[in-house]
């Protein structure tokens, strides 16, 4: 009887060993599932929004806001019957616009400016005069309007401040840190209008870097390209996918096609997130993150089971898709600071987001060939992908848990018509899978046939 190879032999060894990596690998995922069904969820503080517009023109700069009042505690308006005293509440209204005069931070060409004067009101939930600037700013200068009696610690207060521009085709900046004093970081709604030009709105986080209200297209450009340098540098679930990606692939050129597999893919569903072609409702965003965390599993699950990545650019071009709707809820926020340069935006941030990944990898690749020296390729495989994936797992815990108390449904038709390209998409590339490897199969099958 013919004695088994040493390949043999090894090739046994490891279906000895599959059964008991898998069951491990499905132990640890049960013990972390049930972590997380004992784990209770912690609150997200809210901000309260700041609504403001801010007109330029004729030579002077208007800032109308609408400031919840609970946001301006630390000013003692006068109360009666726990309602704002609104007969005596003038000097503290005055105090307030002078404290607000300092959190609303405009800029002209990097110079900030004073207002030279200001007013303001307060009114109640019920008042709808917000919806337009002049709207608004008729509203705030009827001192003498009547208003409904607004309860203590809810209504807002309407102020206006007038500053003087030296043009209107200036570079202007806006900055808020209104409620810093008492520990809130409430976002600003700030709607910009030039002139006569149609405005535009962004939503500006408390006690952000100051930010242009309509940035020149080299400065949108360059501004994203470090958005995206940022972002996946300080993406850990985008980089231990990355890692899990290429530990296993020792030669350059074998790296390359997963990476433009990857890079091609997210930038399809960044740029398609971006113009509004991603399915839409609060499910979506908690699901993507935790489809992110669940490559990570499959891609690290797949480097310690098997030495075969042969398939591995179509697995990769699907997870790219996942990842890409990734940074587009990353980029969401920022996306409105484009001003009119949308497209330009989304490229550069698309470029920075490269930038990054190919930083990364000239740091990864020689870490890798250095540990190759203390470990067997294959050891050190297995190590890092267990790492990468015991993370992948707590992580995709916890994403779960977010998605499960998330209200997943949707509106009907609408709803499934965004998701069911995506779907058709993703089914396609999974049915490619097997097609591929057949003909890399037939395609080996020619090349041991040729003569030598």
């Amino acid at each position: 009887m013919a004695r088994p190879s040493p390949r043999h032999r090894a090739d046994r060894g490891r279906a000895r060993r599959l059964p008991r990596i898998v069951s491990s690998w499905l132990a640890l995922l049960g013990v972390l599932l049930a972590c997380a069904g004992a784990a209770s969820a912690h609150d997200l503080p809210v901000n309260t929004m700041v609504n403001a517009f801010v007109r330029v023109h004729d030579g002077e700069a208007d800032i109308v806001a609408r400031v919840p009042m609970d946001l301006l505690r630390g000013v003692p308006f006068p109360t009666v019957q726990g309602r704002y005293d609104l007969t005596q509440s003038g000097p503290f209204e005055e105090l307030a616009r002078t404290l607000l005069a300092d959190a609303f931070v405009l800029a002209e060409n990097n110079v900030r400016l004073t207002p030279v004067r200001s007013e303001g009101r307060i009114v109640a939930v019920s008042d709808r005069s917000f919806d337009r600037f002049d709207h608004a700013l008729a509203a705030v200068r009827d001192a003498g309007r009547t208003t409904a009696p607004v309860p203590y610690d809810s209504g807002y207060l309407d102020v206006h401040f007038v500053y003087p521009v030296k043009s209107t085709a200036s570079r202007f900046e806006i900055q808020s840190q209104v409620a810093i004093d008492i520990g809130v970081l409430a976002p600003l709604t700030v709607r910009f209008v030039r002139g006569d030009e149609e405005g535009r709105a962004m939503i500006i986080p408390g006690g952000a870097d100051p930010v242009d209200l309509d940035p020149a297209w080299y400065r949108a450009a360059g501004g994203f390209v470090v958005l995206g340098i940022e972002h996946i540098l300080t993406g850990t679930d985008h980089l231990l996918f990355l890692l899990c990606l290429v530990v296993p692939v020792r030669r350059l050129r074998s790296i390359v096609p997963l990476i433009t597999a990857f890079t091609v893919a997210h930038s399809v569903t960044l740029i398609a997130s971006a113009l509004g072609f991603a399915p839409r409702g609060p499910w979506f965003p908690p699901l993507v993150e935790a489809a992110i965390a669940a490559s990570i599993v499959y891609t690290a699950l797949e480097n310690v089971v098997t030495t075969s990545i042969g398939r591995r650019e179509l697995i990769t071009c699907l997870f790219g898709l996942v990842h890409g709707f990734g940074f587009s809820n990353a980029l969401g926020d920022s996306l409105q600071l484009a001003g009119q340069h949308l497209i330009l935006s989304l490229l550069s941030f698309n470029v920075g987001i490269e930038i990054g990944q190919l930083a990364v990898l000239c740091v990864m690749l020689p870490l890798f060939a250095l540990l190759r020296r203390w470990l067997s390729p294959r050891r050190l495989v297995v190590v890092l992908s267990s790492v990468g994936g015991i993370l992948g797992g707590v992580w995709l815990v916890e994403r779960w848990q977010v998605l499960w108390q998330v209200d997943v449904a949707c509106s009907g038709a609408g709803c499934l018509g965004h998701a069911a390209p995506w779907l058709v998409a993703s089914l396609a590339l999974l049915a490619l899978v097997p097609m591929l490897s057949a003909y890399r199969r037939h395609r080996a099958v020619v090349i041991s046939r040729r003569p030598q």
